[in-house]
């Protein structure tokens, strides 16, 4: 029986992902490198203890990650504050059907948790999880699987018991190392072949899963 669900946020609940590539391409841009969109999407819910070696590997030792990194976030606020942040489709819907039902919610996500905070209050779901958990609040984020294990221990509650809803294959290492069974909705990239090889089911939306919990593929 499934007692607690458990979300990544960008790319999940906010359509945040794009931004996010967009403002890396463009930060790394003004510091000179030529950073792809398939080098943005290689670091989806990647740590930075993990994204800046992978970075500097691909851009040479030099790479300024952290220094890039700011002025991602800089772009990435003008953003928001000019545009706001969008919800991805079915979030209210299906965490109304989950308290509904009395499963728990949780998200783990890596971004930190200031940010976390303002991102989903601002959409008006932070009051709606049980535990919010960043990769701040672990030894290591994403893809380890630091971060489910502590959100499970937060929400009282086994892996085995637990779905993991990510849309990156780091999130979902993360999570099905952590003996979670994972749903992927796919944002900007399907699924690899490894990560294909670990989801339990792959959706186009969060409202599929209502009607997985409905049909009884989630039990």
């Amino acid at each position: 029986m499934v007692k607690a669900v458990i979300f990544d946020m960008d790319g999940v609940l906010i359509d945040t992902e794009k931004w996010l590539n967009k403002y890396w391409r463009q930060a790394a841009a003004e510091a000179g490198y030529d950073m792809t969109v398939e080098d943005g999407l290689a670091i989806r819910s990647l740590a930075a203890k993990y994204a800046a070696p992978f970075l500097q590997e691909r851009f040479g030792a030099d790479f300024p990650y952290w220094t890039i990194r700011e002025r991602r976030k800089e772009l990435m606020k003008a953003h928001i504050a000019a545009n706001g942040i969008d919800k991805k489709p079915g979030v209210d819907e299906l965490l109304d059907y989950l308290r509904a039902h009395r499963i728990k919610t949780a998200v783990a996500t890596a971004t930190d948790p200031a940010r976390t905070k303002d991102y989903l209050t601002r959409i008006g779901i932070y009051d709606k999880f049980d535990r919010i958990v960043c990769a701040t609040m672990v030894e290591n984020g994403k893809p380890k699987p630091d971060i489910y294990l502590y959100a499970c221990e937060q929400i009282g509650e086994a892996p085995a018991d637990c779905i993991a809803v990510e849309d990156s294959p780091n999130g979902v290492r993360s999570a099905t190392d952590a003996g979670i069974r994972t749903v992927m909705v796919p944002d900007l990239a399907e699924p690899d072949a490894d990560t294909a090889k670990r989801i339990a089911a792959k959706v186009g939306t969060l409202f599929d899963i209502i009607l997985m919990f409905e049909d009884g593929d989630l039990s």
